[in-house]
């Protein structure tokens, strides 16, 4: 289950949740998206929530619904690039605003930046 953060609405963590999911590739293009009902209980929230998320989803044309069949996620590299860069920009934004809360300036938030991702690839995180 999913922690969430009461600052931001639940139906929007379970956007970022999904649209994760997708770009990491544990849901891919074509996939069919779990039932209202299993969504529901799988975060223990409303089901009207879960609803709003395919709505939004929909919306956003990331998923498409065929009626009597399912909620499915939509197909082809150009809207999954899209979505990969979207994400990976509000990642970095939100990196960027908390370590410029510490004070940091654009050099030294590169320089934290570059020095945990070699530690990382030496195995040393």
């Amino acid at each position: 289950m999913i922690k969430f953060n009461e600052n931001i609405p639940i139906y929007m963590q379970i956007i970022q949740k999904i649209k994760a999911d997708i770009v990491s590739g544990k849901l891919k293009g074509g996939d069919k998206m779990p039932s209202v009902r299993e969504i529901s209980e799988t975060f223990k929230v409303n089901p009207n929530t879960v609803q709003r998320v395919f709505q939004e989803l929909e919306r956003e044309g990331i998923t498409y619904s065929q009626r009597g069949i399912g909620t499915f996620i939509v197909e082809g590299d150009e809207i999954m690039k899209q979505l990969k860069n979207t994400q990976a920009q509000k990642y970095a934004k939100r990196f960027i605003d908390e370590m410029r809360e510490l004070g940091m300036e654009k050099e030294e938030i590169s320089k934290y930046l570059l020095k945990v991702l070699e530690e990382q690839e030496s195995g040393n995180s």
